[in-house]
């Protein structure tokens, strides 16, 4: 396929820069927001009956004017089907130092530890033309947090090592406090980043410390929710996918088989494998909550249809025409045009069941983004 096929116009005003929420005006005029992650929308593409959802079902069956919910996707799952989630956590990667003698504000955005020892690490630095090799950066007015330009690594990367002197997980500590939730290019450009964001822009299962942006998925899901979905008999299995940034690195070539992702690193533990592959045995659904946990599924689903232990890298690229060899319903958001995210979400639910899917979406409201609404597409 083209990249051109999946381009379409999508209003600055439906990108979503927050989560689902209300707001208050406080007795002062001051404005609050709840937040209600489960509250976004939920459109079900039904790729076999070759239909698409959005309303509320009345007694009799027929369309209401209510647009179906996040919530609601507890009525296309039975008991005893499994979900997939993605429990990597996200670590305040997005600093602001100043460049020593200039005082010229550098925006630094941390992607891995290197060594744990020298206190290296790999970054990305804006701007880029104003760092070089030997630059000092430093975060605090007065405080010890200072680091080192050592390498150039791409045209905005560097290595830098950091150079203060304490115990490593004290200098974690230290390093997370000055930093900021990453949230992506599209939300920071229109506003900064604010307090919830480290809560908001994190799901409420994450516990392997290691992404640099959100699985955007598992966002949606609420203590609520699962509690609900527990009731029902659902499964949970978790893997990790520490999920980088190469999903918004845009496509530069027209003919997708030419493009090259960005690596991530996945772990599938045992548990995770046995949970799943005792549910296809069963001849139920396994659900993959997010195209981080497709891709990561993809990569280590055996020719028997069965999910095998993982823990390496991987930089598979899923586009239409793709056969899944594992899952058989996925939950994804509305992406932005011409990205990686919308074009897995195509290969599962066919392209042009998607496209129009999309269209109704531009259509019709729909947020998109890591903040906005989400699509189901069961196997059905």
């Amino acid at each position: 396929m083209k990249l051109s096929q999946f381009r379409f116009k999508l209003p600055e005003e439906q990108v979503a820069l927050y989560p689902p929420h209300r707001t208050f005006k406080n007795e002062d005029g001051t404005e609050e927001r709840v937040f209600s992650r489960d509250q976004s929308r939920l459109m079900v593409v039904h790729r076999k009956r070759q239909t698409i959802e959005m309303f509320r079902k009345d007694a009799d069956g027929n369309d209401t004017d209510q647009f179906l919910t996040f919530r609601d996707l507890v009525n296309y799952f039975d008991e005893g089907d499994t979900f997939i989630f993605n429990d990597t956590k996200v670590f305040p990667a997005r600093l602001y130092g100043t460049k020593e003698k200039t005082d010229a504000q550098i925006e630094v955005f941390l992607l891995r530890e290197l060594n744990e020892e020298l206190r290296l690490w790999d970054v990305l630095v804006e701007p880029a033309r104003k760092i070089r090799i030997g630059n000092k950066l430093f975060f605090e007015e007065d405080g010890p947090m200072v680091a080192e330009v050592i390498d150039n690594t791409t045209s905005r990367g560097r290595t830098l090592r950091f150079l203060y002197d304490c115990e490593h997980e004290e200098f974690k500590r230290e390093l997370f406090a000055l930093g900021e939730a990453p949230l992506p290019r599209y939300i920071v450009d229109r506003r900064p980043a604010d307090a919830d964001d480290m809560e908001n822009f994190q799901t409420i299962f994450a516990r392997n410390e290691g992404a640099v942006t959100a699985p955007a998925t598992g966002l949606h899901f609420s203590r609520e929710l699962m509690k609900m979905m527990e009731i029902r008999g659902f499964n949970f299995a978790y893997l990790t996918v520490h999920c980088g940034l190469g999903c918004f690195d845009p496509i530069e070539v027209e003919d997708l088989t030419k493009h090259k992702m960005g690596s991530e690193q996945v772990i599938i533990p045992d548990e995770c494998c046995r949970l799943v592959n005792e549910t296809k045995e069963q001849g139920r659904r396994v659900c993959a909550v997010g195209v981080s946990t497709a891709r990561a599924t993809e990569s280590s689903v055996g020719t028997d249809g069965m999910l095998k232990p993982f823990d390496s890298w991987t930089n598979k690229f899923i586009f239409p025409p793709y056969d899944f060899g594992l899952s058989n319903a996925l939950i994804a958001n509305f992406y932005h045009p011409e990205s990686t995210m919308m074009m897995l979400t195509a290969a599962f639910g066919g392209y042009e069941l998607i496209y129009e899917a999309y269209e109704l979406a531009v259509k019709n409201g729909y947020m998109f983004g890591c903040y906005g609404d989400a699509l189901l597409i069961p196997d059905d």
